[in-house]
């Protein structure tokens, strides 16, 4: 179904409002339980992954392109200045589409549903991140990944963009209670390994790797806590050059990491 909107401040497009306010879009998402996909391949993947359309923003040029895919669902049909104004910047995918968030699987659905590689993460709060995250992990093979209460959301249109929708294919849980959610790995038979910059642990390609094994990474600015350090089974690395770290380079960025260590955790 096709409506064109001529007026920037339309009451039909508050589910666009303020795209840049990440604070405002936060709430507003929450309260209305939605997620913003951004872009033809974006918008067809959570659509696959069944996501419910609330509806579409896009412009008189992009719209036959994603016609198959819309069904009978809501269009709003703009011109390009309006789309720009909305939005804030130039949508250089052709439209946005206002999604229904499904509900979440629990913790214990995913450590009980044959999972046998995830990704934990503690307290990562920059969508990018998450994303790149995702998608990593998704690429890689793992089964699933769990977050920690103060994680950032995989499906803020940030995240969900830079995860290229990744995020629709790899199921993902929030866990309730941070300071015993590793034990309740331990208890559903994960080998957990903490990731760390420090080269003094075991590196994490030498590990010998149990059927289950849950890999946790840290916040980009100080990495995993104390408390998870001292709780997982094994602290892992990946090992750095001798020079870089002499010049200075210690770390790699958390996206960076992710990726070798999903690599390194998929090995056999």
């Amino acid at each position: 179904m096709l409506e064109y909107v001529t007026d920037a401040d339309d009451p039909r497009l508050s589910d666009y409002t303020r795209l840049r306010d990440v604070e405002l879009r936060k709430s507003l998402e929450a309260e209305r339980g939605l997620f913003l996909a951004e872009g033809e391949k974006v918008i067809r993947r959570a659509i696959g992954a069944g996501y419910p359309i609330r509806s579409v923003l896009t412009t008189r040029r992009w719209l036959p392109s994603l016609a198959d895919a819309l069904g009978d669902a809501l269009a709003y049909v703009v011109s390009d200045e309006i789309m720009s104004g909305i939005a804030g910047f130039q949508v250089h995918r052709g439209a946005l589409a206002s999604m229904e968030r499904l509900p979440l699987p629990s913790v214990e659905h995913l450590l009980t549903g044959g999972a046998r590689r995830l990704l934990v993460l503690e307290d990562l709060v920059d969508h990018s991140n998450i994303g790149a995250i995702f998608r990593s992990a998704a690429a890689l093979g793992v089964d699933a990944v769990i977050l920690s209460p103060r994680c950032a959301d995989p499906l803020y249109r940030r995240a969900v963009k830079v995860s290229m929708g990744a995020v629709f294919s790899i199921p993902y849980a929030r866990m309730d209670d941070w300071f015993e959610g590793l034990s309740r790995l331990r208890e559903a038979g994960f080998q957990t390994l903490a990731l760390t910059p420090d080269q003094q642990v075991t590196p994490i390609d030498t590990v010998k790797l149990s059927d289950r094994v849950a890999l946790l990474l840290g916040s980009e600015g100080d990495g995993l806590s104390s408390h998870w350090l001292e709780e997982a089974d094994q602290a892992v690395c990946i090992p750095m050059s001798p020079a870089a770290m002499a010049a200075g380079v210690d770390s790699l960025n958390v996206v960076a990491a992710a990726a070798i260590a999903c690599h390194g955790l998929m090995r056999g």
